[in-house]
């Protein structure tokens, strides 16, 4: 059966300065993750940006302990963290609160991020983002142990310890070698941003100088970000410049040399259509798309993309927990039998 995510990244370039709207869109968001919960749904997805005019969420961790807290069984995933900006032996404290919280259910993907103005913002030096990612991931496992260890010329000691043994699930995510040489290093899984084989065989070769062990988790291909309407035109015609707002923010922000799975080159609406990244499609059309892409597909629901009104954000996700879940929950159990 295909992964289901639910995508919440509460980016919103409408109410301003009006704080009753944008605290009932967060509100809405947890709501979502709770029926994604009660639905079955795999995964709630979230990321960590700085300063944009939209809002785009900076608090990765503040959000996925609302969502653990109004959820039983869903996995809490922050793809990605920008490991740099962080206070490493913080960052360990609240990764295992977090984890003692959701009984395991978080999963964090720690990059470095792609945008000096975050790091500019947060008095953290660029250039030194490399070393800074190494210490904080190595800083992580160490805390987690429970025990003291050296931690710049003095010894610290962490607590409590996290549910999860021997630790919390922490991947290393990026799209060049020196990630997928981290993440080798470390003995930790690799999340390439992108389908990038040379990339993961490049990792496993490094694991074997290393010796370490490890896995890579790649997306399969193109991951389409979804809304479900019943009738896509219209939705299209009704609700299209929200998905392109934040296409073009999210494609303004990278430079030539950052390889993403979901970034766009749309200058409009039409184009974005034809692209195919963004898709607006029935709930019949999202099953034939996982029966297509097979076991390894990952349906990517995104709700309330760039300002999606509340109400049609709501009818996308009813559409796929009443008509798409239990397709794809019909067709797993036919297959096995």
């Amino acid at each position: 059966m295909p992964a289901t995510v639910v995508r919440l990244n509460l980016v919103d370039p409408g109410p301003g300065d009006t704080p009753g709207a944008l605290s009932g869109r967060y509100r809405t968001a947890v709501e979502m993750a709770a029926y994604a919960d009660d639905h079955g749904v795999t995964t709630i997805q979230t990321e960590e940006h700085h300063g944009s005019p939209d809002g785009w969420l900076p608090s990765p961790l503040v959000f996925a302990g609302a969502v653990l807290g109004a959820t039983r069984r869903i996995a809490v995933t922050v793809s990605a963290l920008i490991g740099p900006l962080y206070d490493p032996l913080r960052l360990a404290e609240d990764i295992a609160v977090l984890d003692l919280t959701g009984g395991g259910r978080l999963v964090t993907v720690a990059g470095i991020g792609y945008r000096p103005e975050e790091y500019a913002a947060q008095g953290v030096d660029w250039r030194n983002r490399g070393a800074l990612q190494d210490e904080i991931l190595q800083t992580l496992l160490s805390a987690w142990t429970g025990e003291p260890f050296p931690y710049r010329g003095r010894t610290v000691r962490v607590t409590p310890r996290p549910y999860s043994r021997p630790h919390p699930l922490l991947l290393v995510g990026g799209s060049s070698r020196a990630a997928a040489r981290r993440a080798a290093r470390l003995g930790l899984p690799f999340f390439p941003s992108a389908h990038l084989p040379e990339l993961e065989a490049y990792y496993h070769a490094r694991r074997a100088e290393y010796g370490t062990d490890g896995w890579c988790l790649m997306p399969p291909g193109p991951v389409p970000l979804l809304h479900l309407a019943e009738d896509p035109d219209r939705a299209w015609a009704s609700y299209g410049h929200h998905l392109l707002h934040e296409a073009r923010t999210y494609a303004s922000w990278q430079s030539a040399d950052i390889r993403s799975a979901v970034r766009s080159g749309a200058a409009s609406v039409a184009d974005l259509r034809r692209e195919g990244i963004y898709r607006i499609i029935t709930p019949q059309t999202c099953l034939a798309l996982a029966e297509a892409a097979g076991d390894r597909a990952s349906l990517v629901l995104h709700p309330l993309c760039g300002g999606m009104p509340v109400e049609e954000g709501w009818r996308s996700l009813h559409l796929f927990a009443e008509r798409v879940l239990p397709g794809l929950k019909d067709r797993a159990v036919s297959g096995r039998s």
